[in-house]
């Protein structure tokens, strides 16, 4: 059987490596190098024979190799396509962005500000608290589009209809004593937020609330009564909270009390003194006014727990004496006894009553002096440093006027009810002499008739 050239080829290719082998084998460098050539040229030859031989393979080389050209001149196509894509969106881009240097970049910076101011306003207003979001940030944003200004224009509209509704929420809410605790809140659209009848304030964290120092006794019963049902009335601060705020800032009356401070301690102290004296006094004088009515009553019967009944006894003890002016002496003696006794205190509430509008001016002197140093070292740039002195001048001038007052009452009232008692005294014990110099003159003038 004859061999093909193909297979004649394949021989000699074979052939040519065992004599590369060989010369390797020999150790011949020039030889080795000329017999790999060699080879490598047998082993081309034989691929390339064998793929002419085989028509069938060479087929499908081909077809693939025509395959894998069209795929790569579609993907070339998309290629193309999608590059006219980016060539004309950046053409558009270009545009907007020339645009933007115009009248639409002078929009988004007034929108961009605007947002930014509007977000820092919102930061501490109710209507953000359990309800709208405030409008987005505008800085970083470079392009204005149609997104953008839908986007904070429904934030503006949310803000808006949340700042009419009444909205009940569970937020942590911050105590007196700093305890931080969830508690249903009431917002009351943008107004105010209150909870357990304490109106709110923003606290110091994040989403979170806290009391004010003190809410007004009649703000708060209306608060607890709206949120518990009871009452659809409710008592609303249009200033924004300012209103409730002074009238939860203004003192107590302890607290006023308090900042008249030392002359302020004296003048009530004294007031409080004299007043205990006087009560005292004319609860002394009452009880003495019901046994005189008593003694009145029943004149046959003297009782030494009154001064009328004490003054007539010790009248009808004397001994009978001729001369009048000497009964009379010693009548006087005995009323004046009885003085002392129906005119106690009196003194001392009215030297209180004097004293109490001279401490309140000392006060008023101190606190003014207290102002004026203030200015000297401060200025007046700060009210509130000159706010101590100034309320202790005003509030001693106050108490002294309050203590000297009800003294001057009540030194008027001791006054006249003594005076009363002492009239009645001097007057049934004249009436009592009378008829003793009357029953003395009756036997002598029936002796000379």
């Amino acid at each position: 059987m004859m061999l093909s050239a193909g297979w004649y080829r394949l021989l000699l290719g074979t052939l040519l490596l065992l004599l590369t082998g060989l010369a390797w084998a020999q150790g011949n460098p020039l030889d080795t190098l000329r017999a790999e050539r060699l080879a490598a040229e047998a082993r081309d030859v034989a691929r390339l024979q064998a793929l002419l031989d085989d028509t069938q393979a060479l087929e499908t080389a081909l077809a693939e190799a025509r395959e894998a050209n069209a795929l790569a001149q579609a993907r070339h196509a998309a290629l193309q396509v999608r590059d006219a894509e980016l060539t004309e969106r950046r053409a558009i881009l270009a545009r907007r962005h020339d645009e933007q240097d115009g009248e639409l970049a002078a929009a988004l910076g007034v929108l961009a500000r605007h947002s930014g101011e509007l977000r820092n306003v919102l930061a501490g207003r109710w209507v953000t608290a359990g309800g709208a979001s405030p409008p987005p940030r505008l800085d970083d944003v470079e392009t204005l589009t149609r997104e953008h200004l839908e986007t904070f224009a429904d934030a503006l509209m949310a803000v808006t209809a949340e700042s009419g509704r009444i909205v009940r929420f569970t937020a942590p809410v911050a105590d007196g004593s700093g305890a931080l605790a969830p508690r249903e809140v009431v917002r009351l659209g943008d107004l105010a937020a209150f909870s357990d009848g304490a109106l709110l304030r923003h606290g110091a964290g994040e989403g979170t609330l806290a009391t004010l120092e003190r809410t007004p006794r009649r703000v708060a019963q209306s608060l607890l009564a709206f949120q518990a049902g009871e009452d659809a009335t409710l008592m609303v601060d249009p200033t924004g909270g300012q209103v409730i705020e002074a009238l939860a800032q203004r003192p107590t009356l302890v607290e006023r009390f308090h900042q008249g401070g030392g002359v302020g301690y004296v003048v009530v102290g004294l007031g409080s003194l004299g007043l205990l004296v006087a009560l005292t006094q004319y609860a002394y004088l009452l009880k003495v006014s019901g046994k005189m009515r008593r003694q009145r009553r029943h004149l046959d019967q003297l009782r030494t727990d009154n001064p009328l009944g004490r003054v007539l006894t010790r009248f009808q003890s004397l001994p009978d004496d001729p001369v009048p002016e000497a009964l009379e002496a010693r009548l006087d003696e005995a009323v004046l006894a009885e003085l002392p006794r129906l005119e106690r205190g009196q003194s001392l509430v009215k030297l209180t009553a004097a004293v109490a509008p001279l401490l309140g001016l000392l006060g008023t002197v101190t606190g003014m002096i207290a102002t004026f140093q203030a200015i000297t070292f401060h200025g007046t740039g700060d009210p509130q440093l000159m706010a101590g002195g100034i309320s202790q001048a005003l509030v001693t001038t106050v108490l002294g006027l309050m203590t000297a007052v009800p003294l001057l009452f009540a030194h008027t009232a001791l006054v006249a009810r003594s005076r009363q008692l002492t009239g009645v005294v001097e007057g049934r014990a004249t009436a009592a002499l009378a008829q003793r110099l009357e029953e003395h003159a009756a036997p002598g003038a029936a002796t000379r008739g």
